[in-house]
């Protein structure tokens, strides 16, 4: 059977999953909110808004009707900001097909209630449903994958012939595709490292040289493994794609938007300021408050992500949280559960 794919969303990582899929495909609706971008791309081959220097593939087709793009496919990846994906899925929920498949492509925890994504789409579509819902995640700029540069990424879901199925929709000869059995621990490592790349920009932006940042992508993959065994994710899926892969490439290119907006913190510009200048969404800011606060509740070791969350939401002025953190008690290195 031929898959109906659509993308919804499209902003960087939407337009460049949609022009991904395309090569195996000949077509793939990218539905878009702004008719802005649906235009562009309709008449230019081109996102006006995100990624606007690059050509897109002909097979791209844009649409503006959110209900007719969800209720056509039986393949939907969501790549929209996982804090407005609650009351789209509820919007669309009554119209999907019985068979669909729902690949997550989006990175973070719900903050208002401090869901995972796959508690919220249980919580939106029903547990059969949810049953079928797979998450992608890797390290995967935007712009290289558009440009058709070798990139690797991971999907995970609970049923394992659905996600070897969509591991090969998903795979072409420049975006390769692993499976894994384990959601928890790929959802949370594509979450957890922006936290570490905020830090990680935060530090460069100080000067504080490559020393600090070798030591917080270390010591925030022992916080990712601490952190996602607790609730339930495999350790060694930290040691793959979604977790130590995603960390080592959005906490040392200025590509991240995470990356860079710790930098600017580091360089002196107050949080709010950087926040309101943002034209796309930094998954990081909101995933910190949220990790910080589940932490808190369970009683998880998270210094690096206290210290984050301290700059970001609580006025803590960077050289101070530093000294905070070098200043905490020693320990053994492998601490950590």
């Amino acid at each position: 059977m031929t898959r109906q794919v659509a993308v919804i969303g499209a902003g960087s990582w939407g337009t460049a999953l949609a022009a991904a899929l395309s090569v195996r495909m000949p077509r793939v609706t990218l539905w878009c909110r702004e008719a802005e971008i649906a235009a562009g791309i309709g008449q230019q081959r081109r996102n006006p808004l995100y990624l606007s220097d690059l050509t897109l593939p002909d097979g791209v087709v844009p649409s503006t009707d959110l209900i007719a793009t969800a209720s056509s496919h039986d393949v939907l990846v969501m790549a929209i900001p996982v804090q407005f994906t609650r009351p789209l899925m509820l919007q669309i929920q009554p119209y999907l097909q019985p068979g669909v498949v729902i690949v997550s492509a989006s990175k973070g925890i719900e903050v208002a209630t401090l869901t995972l994504l796959s508690d919220m789409y249980r919580q939106t579509l029903g547990p059969e449903l949810a049953r079928r819902c797979c998450y992608l995640s890797g390290p995967s700029f935007a712009r290289e994958v558009v440009q058709q540069l070798p990139t690797a990424v991971v999907i995970a879901g609970d049923e394992a012939s659905l996600v070897e199925e969509m591991q090969q929709l998903c795979s072409t000869p420049f975006f390769r595709c692993y499976r894994c059995s384990d959601p928890v621990g790929v959802q949370l490592g594509g979450a957890l490292k922006n936290i570490i790349a905020i830090a990680a920009g935060i530090s460069d932006g100080l000067g504080l040289g490559h020393n600090a940042r070798a030591a917080l992508i270390s010591r925030g993959l022992v916080e990712m493994i601490r952190f996602g065994s607790h609730f339930g994710g495999q350790p060694a899926t930290f040691a793959g794609l979604s977790g130590l892969g995603d960390l080592l490439l959005t906490a040392t290119s200025d590509q991240s938007r995470n990356y860079r907006v710790g930098w600017r913190i580091g360089c002196g510009d107050q949080p709010e300021t950087v926040f309101q200048g943002m034209t796309e969404v930094a998954e990081g800011v909101t995933t910190t408050l949220g990790v910080y606060r589940l932490a808190q509740q369970h009683h998880i070791d998270m210094p690096i992500t206290e210290a984050v969350q301290a700059i970001l939401h609580q006025g803590g002025q960077p050289q101070a949280v530093v000294a905070d953190l070098m200043a905490r008690s020693l320990k053994a290195e492998r601490e950590f559960l």
